[in-house]
């Protein structure tokens, strides 16, 4: 373009040059025709001569400056051009930058050397609680009673620690401190991240939770195994006490069995090595083998078991030994913690795409502060009484995970002193 423009220009003022030798040659020729004195020719002809070289030189001149002009306007004209869209560029990295702060989950706090904020996204007033008027490093931090200097994360972040974890209104957080240096290598200011560990945490505790009941439980039969066996090893008993202590240390074996079995159980839902092999079975008929399977111990509670059908249920396509294995579990507990001559009421239905099955009892209940938790490992509501029974702290879960893998759903309502109601969906579609 540039090129173009100045070629332009050189073959205008040339030609302009030209005519303007041309018209001075004209006038020139008619002089000299009427004059015949040599002297004054040759006197004509330098004027001549020099005039039109001075009309080259003023041509010349002219047309580089204004060429130069052209040129340098052009150029400042590209350069306004390139600088206007770098900056939108800019502008638009920008607005990029501020949005994904904004829709972080974690929040983001930026302090200049002051410790002035420069930017907090919406995270970081959210997890911790900061207005407006919380605009500076001490306003933001010294209510959450962190002990934290800004000059020593700035100048010291080889010696010193970056990060902190502060308890916020039941949340857990976490805050790390990076320091930032300009193009000189400077420091510049310092970054704040603030991440919700609330989960984390919780999982943490659940783990050790988790660790510290399989071993207490562990423990427990293993105990009582080894105490009575000693207690045999050491003396001479008659055959009646040998009897009582054998069956107490079959007992807790068959007990530590069922635990070490549930645990396995549940391992194998954990990493996705349980195999779900669904047909299509009889709800109905698969509720009455169970209850046969448990009339012992329903006679010798003296408990009045009512079993209904309530629908025409179609066939369920599920894990039949899963199902069977949660049925079993959810009606031995109703027989269990229900006194004796309970009443316990089974219904079998159909709901748009889902059999169930309600298990009502009028038994002792659970409190309802304990239902958003019976299905946590190892959680039982009364630790005592479920030990005493038998039981392992971990049926439910498993019941919850068999139901999950087979697209089924378990429901609990319960009231203290009143009973338990235990709803059971099962698909019934492929």
């Amino acid at each position: 373009m540039q090129k173009s423009t100045q070629n332009k220009l050189i073959v205008i003022f040339t030609l302009l040059g030209a005519i303007a030798i041309g018209l001075i040659g004209y006038i020139y020729i008619r002089n000299i025709s009427n004059i015949s004195d040599v002297q004054q020719i040759i006197n004509i002809t330098k004027i001549y001569l020099l005039t039109a070289l001075v009309i080259l030189v003023i041509a010349t001149f002219i047309s580089i400056k204004i060429i130069n002009k052209v040129v340098n306007k052009s150029k400042m004209d590209v350069a306004t051009l390139e600088m206007s869209e770098h900056l939108k560029d800019l502008d638009k990295q920008k607005k990029q930058i501020e949005t994904i702060l904004q829709c972080m989950t974690d929040g983001i706090i930026a302090f200049d050397l002051e410790g002035y904020v420069t930017h907090k996204n919406l995270a970081a007033k959210r997890l911790l609680n900061l207005s407006d008027e919380d605009n500076d490093f001490d306003s933001v931090f010294s209510k959450l009673d962190v002990d934290i200097n800004l000059e020593k994360i700035i100048y010291l972040e080889d010696w010193t620690s970056s990060d902190r974890k502060v308890n916020i209104n039941d949340k857990y957080i976490n805050l790390l401190f990076v320091p930032y240096k300009d193009n000189n290598q400077r420091p510049a200011g310092v970054i704040s991240i603030v991440q919700d560990i609330t989960e984390h945490v919780k999982l943490d505790n659940m783990r050790k939770e988790f660790v510290a009941d399989v071993s207490h439980e562990l423990k427990t039969p293993i105990t009582s195994i080894m105490g009575y066996a000693d207690t045999l090893l050491e003396g001479d008993y008659d055959d009646a006490t040998k009897t009582k202590f054998l069956n107490v240390i079959a007992s807790e074996a068959r007990r530590m069995a069922k635990l070490v079995t549930d645990l396995l159980s549940l391992s194998r839902f954990d990493t996705n090595r349980s195999k779900v092999e669904k047909t299509e079975f009889d709800l109905g008929e698969l509720v009455k083998k169970c209850q046969e399977k448990l009339q012992i111990e329903i006679d010798k509670k003296h408990h009045k078991v009512e079993n209904l059908v309530t629908a025409n249920v179609p066939l369920v396509y599920a894990d039949k030994s899963g199902i069977e294995r949660v049925v079993l579990n959810i009606l031995s507990n109703s027989i269990k913690y229900t006194k004796e001559n309970g009443t316990i009421k089974i219904y079998v239905g159909f709901v748009y795409n889902d059999a169930y099955i309600k298990i009502i009892d009028n038994g002792m209940g659970i409190p309802e502060e304990d239902l958003s938790r019976i299905f946590e490992r190892f959680y039982r509501v009364d630790k005592a009484r479920s030990r005493e029974l038998g039981g392992t702290g971990l049926g439910l879960s498993i019941a919850k995970e068999i139901l999950n893998q087979n697209g089924g759903t378990i429901d609990i309502k319960s009231e203290v002193g009143k009973g338990t109601e235990v709803v059971i969906r099962v698909p019934t579609k492929k």
